[in-house]
């Protein structure tokens, strides 16, 4: 049986800021070396360039080295997540998941979070969208799984990952072996790189079968419920966290998950919370929530059809801001209105993840008799 949970939500007051984290570990929220995963947005452009991703990244490895008792080699192997891009309201912020010690938890025999990692066979820049990438992220999920005691698929809320995209380096190196590879547009395979990891989790939980390589980012019927997913510079392979639920873990914490049908879809982020387990009023409202949500993980993109609910937008044809930033800041406005909480993690680029237009959604709750979660304050 795997370990209880504890999952808090951390401001980043600047870019190499790691302090919450360090605060958590001397005020013994959590313990250094039983932290097995931090997902987390960062404030830079979200692109191929951006590089607040990696100054976070080295930022909180760092504290976790200093107060705790692994070495740099060993937190390396750490999944750490971070999404580039807190355009419009959203907050910079991490989520942070450490392991609690046997006998320290809130016993239950009700369903709660657990967490399981791991990471894929190297994947080629040739394999960015094609049948091998699918094959080598299913693996790593089923991995995953099972490190998190995780058996039926349906106990599955939340995989997120991280992959690598190309770059001018790596599509030479494909080049230079007499391989091929899907696009030469950078900016292109951050959304493609997304797109073929989110149908690898769809094949390994069972929610579809095996596509074939002309369904990439083509057939837009084939996608995950559960799949967020994001790319960069930093990896050479799929890093995997599974995020979901187990009956004897114990704790204080579960998460749920929906989808949003649309940019505007209010009602998909409230029935992640719903399915979380938290009892919500007919018609809800951010105050309702009472500091029991740590935290939202939404997936968007701009619908292809350049329409929502019957009016025609722009982005797709804006020269000037990339839709990638636009609809990420129209979907962090209005999961920060249902939330009450700027720092909510919504991610770009969301092919294969959640209806064509719209996108997955999932959500933590606290349980617990003293929750956790943010209250925004009032006036």
């Amino acid at each position: 049986m795997p370990p209880a949970i504890e999952v808090r939500k951390v401001p980043i007051h600047s870019v190499a800021d790691a302090s919450e984290l360090a605060k958590l570990i001397d005020e013994r929220v959590l313990e250094a070396d039983r932290v097995v995963a931090i997902i987390g947005k960062t404030e830079g452009n979200g692109g191929v360039n951006d590089f607040t991703r990696i100054i976070a990244d080295r930022a909180f490895r760092e504290v976790l080295v200093e107060k705790g008792t692994r070495s740099m080699e060993e937190v390396r192997q750490v999944p750490i997540v971070w999404s580039g891009g807190t355009d419009g309201v959203i907050s910079p912020h991490a989520t942070i998941f450490a392991t609690v010690e046997e006998g320290k938890a809130e016993p239950t025999d009700e369903p709660r979070l657990t967490v399981g990692f791991a990471m894929s066979e190297q994947l080629l820049p040739e394999e960015i969208g094609r049948r091998p990438m699918i094959e080598k992220v299913a693996a790593g999920v089923k991995e995953a799984m099972a490190r998190a005691g995780i058996t039926d698929p349906a106990d599955v809320h939340y995989v997120q990952t991280k992959t690598p995209l190309l770059t001018i380096e790596t599509i030479r190196d494909a080049k230079s072996r007499g391989k091929s590879v899907w696009t030469e547009h950078t900016l292109e395979s951050m959304d493609l790189s997304n797109g073929t990891t989110a149908l690898g989790i769809a094949v390994a939980l069972g929610e579809i079968d095996m596509p074939s390589d002309e369904d990439v980012m083509h057939n837009r019927d084939l996608y995950s419920k559960v799949a967020s997913c994001s790319s960069g510079v930093e990896l050479d392979r799929a890093q995997i966290v599974v995020v979901g639920n187990a009956r004897g873990v114990g704790g204080r914490y579960r998460i749920g998950h929906s989808v949003m049908r649309d940019a505007l879809d209010q009602d998909g982020i409230w029935d992640s919370v719903r399915d979380a387990g938290l009892g919500l009023p007919a018609v809800p409202h951010s105050r309702d929530l009472d500091g029991r949500l740590v935290n939202v993980f939404l997936k968007c993109e701009a619908s292809p059809d350049g329409m929502v609910r019957g009016r025609r937008n722009a982005m797709l044809d804006d020269s000037d801001v990339h839709w990638h930033r636009q609809i990420k800041a129209c979907v962090g406005g209005v999961t920060a209105a249902v939330t009450g909480d700027p720092a909510v993690f919504v991610s770009v680029s969301a092919v294969h993840q959640g209806p064509s237009g719209g996108g997955t959604v999932a959500a933590i709750v606290d349980l617990g008799a003293e929750p956790t979660g943010y209250r925004a304050p009032r006036d």
